[in-house]
């Protein structure tokens, strides 16, 4: 499975993005996972969705805000980001594992490359 993160950008503070994360293979069977990496910080779990898309999980701070989704015909995840905050600024990844539940620690299976997002004040 090769994970293709995307749609990360410069925007302002209040404003959206929507990233993507595209899977080469069928990814039906996973949960996927969003963390972002801010510079001179550890990587942080963001979002996961599980393989059904029945269960999500989120970190405390962007709850409310954004909301993860999967599309099963496309094989993609995305991660809808709405009020964005400067301190969203970060490398934005996606990962998968071959599981069913939601999976909030790092151990996964697949990376992406990241996906820069910066929000400015």
């Amino acid at each position: 499975v090769q994970l293709q993160a995307s749609g990360g950008g410069l925007v302002q503070a209040g404003d959206s993005l929507r990233l993507s994360c595209a899977a080469s293979g069928r990814i039906r069977s996973y949960a996927v996972g969003w963390f972002r990496q801010a510079p001179g910080k550890e990587r942080e779990f963001v979002a996961t969705i599980s393989s059904s898309g029945s269960n999500t999980d989120y970190l405390e701070s962007v709850k409310g805000r954004f909301t993860i989704s999967r599309d099963a015909a496309k094989n993609t995840v995305y991660l809808q980001m709405n009020s964005l905050k400067p301190e969203d600024t970060a490398v934005y990844y996606c990962a998968a594992r071959y599981t069913g539940a939601v999976v909030t620690n790092t151990q996964y299976d697949y990376w992406g490359q990241g996906t820069q997002v910066t929000v400015s004040s």
